[in-house]
């Protein structure tokens, strides 16, 4: 009976150092992999105000510039995150300020049905996300994509396995075809420029 309260202190003893060890950032040095959809009116010149005005922003971020995000299909948002990136987001114009009347509202709706196909699929609807924003809104992108970012580190890797020898940026422009705008010459809005 002499050895039980030393194996209980023990047990104690183990237990309380777990703790201290599951408090240190699992995902410590982890970088993720964004992919911003971004509409080219609003979104897309929001982040290159961004870097006009030296505002920093993760440099994880690949942006894809749209005429609008309503041509964002569930299936882009979808084969991001099976070409491995760790976290999708759309970024369209102001609701009831879209230049295509309804695009934005579209997006909202598909980003809505991506989150609940994850949910059912036991991965986690943060990974997706939609904001919108206006083009004269530079400071606000660039902290939604510190904000995002952030969120995404927490959660850590995406937990498909990434497609080996491509970035999930050109896979998902080789998906999007002729609906991805090419980036202005000159004007690329450069995290962190």
């Amino acid at each position: 009976m002499a050895d039980e309260p030393t194996a209980a202190a023990a047990a104690a003893a183990e237990a309380d150092s777990k703790p201290a060890t599951a408090a240190l950032p699992a995902n410590e040095g982890f970088e993720p992999e964004i992919i911003v959809f971004a509409c080219h009116y609003c979104a897309y010149a929001a982040a290159d105000l961004a870097g006009s005005m030296r505002l920093q922003y993760p440099s994880n971020i690949r942006m894809i510039k749209l005429p609008c995000t309503g041509k964002l299909e569930v299936i882009h948002l979808l084969k991001a995150l099976e070409a491995g990136a760790d976290g999708v987001y759309a970024a369209g114009c102001l609701e009831g300020e879209c230049h295509y009347l309804k695009g934005n509202l579209w997006a909202k709706k598909r980003v809505g049905y991506v989150k609940k196909l994850l949910e059912e699929i036991g991965v986690d609807p943060g990974r997706v996300e939609m904001y919108n924003m206006s083009s004269a809104m530079g400071p606000q992108f660039a902290e939604t994509a510190r904000e995002f970012t952030a969120r995404i580190r927490g959660l850590g890797p995406n937990p498909v396995r990434p497609r080996e020898g491509f970035t999930a940026h050109e896979v998902v422009l080789k998906q999007m075809g002729d609906l991805a705008m090419p980036d202005d010459a000159g004007s690329d809005p450069t995290p962190g420029s």
